[in-house]
């Protein structure tokens, strides 16, 4: 058995394997609402063999999205319609999935991506007033944010535990919070954007606050037989910036409370971002996090062979391997992984007969959903 398809828990939750499938945008809702479209991209993902599949970036509010495409689950509506969706790709996969929680802060209110994604000013269609610990841009010349004050930041944590609340009626097995790639959260941890001088500025205990509440929001909204975790922005990539021995404090600091897992990312939040951008370049932030807690850690970042894969974990590097635009491209990344490692995985049996005459015993029927 190869390190990557043998077994791990996040807290409450087993999972089969080391593959998760990480969020990924899809900016395909109506009014925050899931659409076909996500039945058809989470229906063959969750196909792949994976041992988790996480939703993508899901706004706690209406100005949480990052686009006006974006999920949302925030009302009956939102809840309803990835209900739907849910309901459809459970009836033909047993996977377990998760949902990413998420507010874009300053990001917030922009084109989607293939029309061209620039920030939209609050007077235009599809448009909104953006809010941010502080009254700074991400970009120069785009429209200002509003600083949050202190209702406001109530309102957010209690957006993100009434979310949650809503995962749960839904069944959903994980909940991950976005505090990475300079969103809401993110924004509150670094002193690039966070230029705060009450208790939610300033100092370092400062900074995480807000996380932290919101962390323990989530936590004591949902039954401990739902795994709760944080995804994070390793370093900004810019002196003076979030680094890597701020996230240890932080990961600690989430330890401490009961985190079931840490996914480990890099940048997105300063423009001046110099990025070393290469074959598992964010490996070495997880690996030294995992050294300072015991909380499971998720690498993520052009991971994209079967072999590289499997050394990070027998190196003791991260827990658990994080695919995105990887399992995209290839949606069957797993079942290739396993064929090349010698291992098994578990098909759906409409799909048995298509093992390869050369990876013989490839599919394990006695797993099989």
């Amino acid at each position: 058995m190869s390190h990557l398809f043998s077994p791990l828990s996040l807290g409450p939750l087993s999972l089969s394997n080391r593959i998760v499938i990480a969020p990924m945008c899809q900016y395909s809702a109506e009014d925050g609402q899931a659409s076909d479209w996500h039945t058809i991209h989470l229906g063959q993902l969750a196909q792949s063999g994976a041992g988790l599949l996480i939703l993508e970036a899901t706004a706690v509010l209406p100005e949480g999205r990052i686009s006006w495409a974006d999920l949302g689950l925030w009302d009956e509506a939102t809840e309803a319609a990835l209900g739907k969706v849910l309901a459809s790709v459970r009836r033909w996969s047993k996977m377990p999935i998760g949902v990413q929680l998420a507010h874009a802060g300053r990001k917030a209110s922009t084109a989607r991506p293939w029309d061209g994604g620039r920030a939209i000013a609050p007077d235009q269609e599809h448009g909104w007033q953006v809010l941010a610990p502080s009254a700074l841009p991400f970009l120069e010349g785009e429209p200002t944010p509003q600083a949050l004050d202190a209702a406001g930041i109530d309102g957010v944590v209690e957006a993100f535990a009434a979310a949650a609340r809503r995962s749960v009626r839904l069944g959903l097995d994980l909940i991950e919070l976005h505090a990475a790639h300079g969103y809401l959260l993110h924004q509150f941890l670094s002193p690039l954007s966070n230029h705060r001088s009450d208790e939610y500025g300033g100092s370092l205990e400062n900074r995480m606050r807000l996380l932290l509440r919101v962390f323990d929001a989530v936590r004591a909204a949902v039954p401990a037989t739902v795994a709760v975790g944080v995804r994070i922005s390793a370093t900004d990539w810019v002196d003076g910036g979030w680094d890597v021995e701020q996230s240890i404090a932080l990961a600690k600091a989430l330890e401490a409370r009961g985190n079931h897992f840490l996914h480990v990312s890099s940048g997105g939040l300063d423009p001046r971002q110099q990025i070393p951008v290469g074959p598992g370049y964010q490996v070495p932030a997880a690996e030294a996090i995992k050294a300072q807690i015991g909380t499971p850690v998720i690498a993520v970042g052009l991971i994209t062979e079967p072999a590289q894969a499997e050394a990070i974990l027998v190196e003791g590097r991260a827990d658990a391997i994080g695919l995105a635009r990887g399992i995209l491209y290839d949606p069957r990344w797993p079942w290739h992984a396993a064929a090349a490692l010698g291992t098994h995985i578990s098909a759906s049996p409409q799909y048995l007969r298509c093992e390869p005459h050369e990876a013989r015993g490839l599919f394990d029927v006695g797993r099989c959903d």
